[in-house]
């Protein structure tokens, strides 16, 4: 299972139609007073809380992941989740920050892939909602990304 396949997974189960959902975060998103750390989904609810979607594939990458200075943490992110294939379940279980939730992700014969909560994420208390100007750059950002992707498709 790669990364891109549980992006599209996560991004289908929250529905891109009612949220803004932006993968690979990592630049340009300046909140209050501090930038915000790179994210590998961002997920904007209409009620303009935002979610972080932590992807991981290997056990060596969600052991790795606690090197991290900025811990996930951010006045703008009401929701931490992990995503990681089923096979790291017990593993994720052990490593995740005890705030986190955890999505396990399942792969069928016929390639289809399903999400499933195996723990819920709590909410961050005093998370910030984001403005409607923090929310449009979010969006731009998001639309930025569009013509990377696309020649990366096309080569």
């Amino acid at each position: 299972m790669t990364t891109i396949n549980i992006e599209v997974a996560i991004m289908q189960y929250y529905g891109i139609r009612q949220n803004i959902i932006i993968p690979n975060i990592s630049w340009g998103m300046f909140l209050e007073t501090k930038f915000l750390h790179e994210c590998d989904l961002l997920i904007l609810s209409k009620s303009n809380y935002a979610t972080e979607v932590e992807i991981k594939i290997s056990k060596a990458d969600l052991l790795k992941d606690k090197e991290k200075k900025h811990g996930h943490f951010h006045s703008h992110i009401k929701y931490l989740w992990f995503a990681v294939p089923e096979k790291l379940k017990e593993i994720a279980l052990k490593e995740i920050p005890e705030r986190a939730g955890l999505f396990i992700l399942h792969k069928w014969e016929d390639n289809r892939i399903t999400v499933h909560i195996v723990k819920k994420a709590k909410a961050q208390k005093n998370s910030i909602k984001w403005t409607d100007k923090q929310r449009l750059k979010l969006a731009e950002l998001g639309c930025m990304r569009i013509l990377g992707l696309k020649k990366k498709i096309k080569t």
